[in-house]
């Protein structure tokens, strides 16, 4: 491990622990190497929980993947509804190529 990948991880931990930012983070850019298609947080948010082995929040998840599409990490792509015409549906989450 390089230093700069080292130093990285150091300032994401927190009294000797990586925090929970930086842990779905990394679950989330594991989720799109595994899974390189768009999917939506349900999805993502199941993966994570199995991961981590307790059930993480929605919202929490929800929340991470709006900062990495703010950073330019991911890309959100927003679905018109099925039913409803011109209502906001489902929103995935695609990793940038």
């Amino acid at each position: 491990m390089d230093l700069l990948n080292l130093c990285t991880k150091l300032s994401f931990m927190k009294r000797g622990r990586p925090s929970i930012r930086y842990v779905i983070y990394e679950l989330v850019s594991e989720y799109f190497s595994l899974f390189p298609y768009p999917s939506n947080v349900r999805r993502i948010c199941k993966f994570i929980s199995e991961r981590l082995q307790s059930e993480v929040s929605w919202n929490t998840v929800k929340k991470y993947l709006e900062e990495l599409a703010k950073m330019d990490k991911l890309k959100k792509i927003k679905l018109e509804h099925s039913r409803k015409k011109g209502e906001e549906g489902i929103t995935l989450y695609a990793p940038k190529s």
